[in-house]
């Protein structure tokens, strides 16, 4: 191997390198669905979840200030009550988790 072959695949290497790191950047940016999710404040957390029984869940989700409580099982979702007041938000955690 010459000198110059040794060079060409380190050229490729580093174009292919960039090249990854471009759309990289270019899915951060945009959002991506599925791959990377754009900055910002989410709107969406799931606060608790409970095991009720060996295959029912019950998911406690924030929304926009609101909470849902939500029963999951192998037939589907079943909402159990929607439109719970959240408490407050101290830097990203309720007041009584800051304390």
């Amino acid at each position: 191997m010459d000198v110059i072959d040794i060079a060409r695949y380190f050229g490729a290497l580093i174009l292919v390198l960039a090249l990854i790191g471009l759309a990289w950047l270019a899915a951060r940016r945009f959002g991506l669905p599925g791959v990377v999710h754009p900055a910002g404040t989410r709107r969406l957390s799931v606060v608790e979840t409970l095991m009720v029984g060996p295959k029912h869940r019950l998911y406690l989700f924030r929304r926009d200030g609101v909470e849902h409580l939500v029963l999951v099982g192998p037939d589907g979702a079943t909402t159990v009550e929607s439109g719970i007041a959240s408490p407050p938000m101290v830097d990203g955690r309720t007041e009584e988790q800051a304390a």
